[in-house]
């Protein structure tokens, strides 16, 4: 299960999982609040997230509903 876990998704497929646009993505990962994509291959354009570091951020993301957050 853990390979399943595994795979590489990219940006479109991100996009779905989150509900997000590509901007908010960016953004979030600039913060530091999202996970970090990666080269598909050295010096190529391509790049990617772990399908397993996207649940993680959306199970976070879960845990967090019912709790008030100070602004």
């Amino acid at each position: 299960m853990a390979d399943q876990l595994d795979r590489i998704c990219k940006l479109p497929e991100v996009q779905n999982l989150t509900g997000l646009s590509s901007s908010r993505i960016y953004a979030l990962m600039a913060e530091g609040n999202f996970p970090s994509n990666f080269k598909l291959s050295p010096g190529g354009r391509a790049s990617g997230w772990l399908l397993s570091d996207v649940n993680k951020y959306l199970a976070g993301r879960a845990s967090e509903r019912g709790q008030c957050v100070a602004a």
